[in-house]
């Protein structure tokens, strides 16, 4: 299996980014207008719905960690996989926010991804969303 990760620093509080990355209503904003549902309860089911390029889709997964305000994690199943959705076949997402001078550094690692081709559009979609991520809360700070 293989693994992704992007990483960025923005220049705002923890809690502040804490709040981007966990608030429906702004993961909304920065996510490809994705609309993500979940209590963060450590076993809770969590869904990504939205609209690809005219395609609908429903992603699942299950919180597995839930740190505020370091990391978060869980598994995820993509409806665009075309695989079936079984645990062993959930990628692992980890979000974890350090703290450097100049403000706060999230890395995000996607793990257990069946093909390198598919990790590496990954961390290409993540460093994507991590930027849409630092312009939401360095202009709304």
């Amino acid at each position: 299996m293989y693994s992704s990760s992007a990483s960025i620093l923005i220049r705002a509080p923890r809690q502040q980014v804490w709040e981007a990355l966990t608030q429906p209503e702004l993961v909304r904003k920065y996510f490809f207008g994705t609309l993500l549902t979940t209590d963060w309860g450590v076993g809770s089911p969590l869904t990504f719905r939205g609209e690809w390029q005219g395609k609908a889709y429903e992603d699942l997964g299950t919180v597995r960690a839930f740190e505020p305000p370091t990391s978060l994690s869980f598994d995820y199943w993509s409806s665009f996989s075309g695989l079936e959705d079984r645990p062993e076949l959930r990628q692992l997402i980890r979000y974890e926010l350090t703290e450097e001078d100049e403000g706060v550094r999230v890395t995000i690692r996607q793990s257990n991804v069946d093909t390198q081709e598919r990790a590496d559009h990954s961390a290409k979609n993540w460093q994507g969303v991590l930027e849409g991520l630092k312009s939401l809360v360095e202009n709304t700070g």
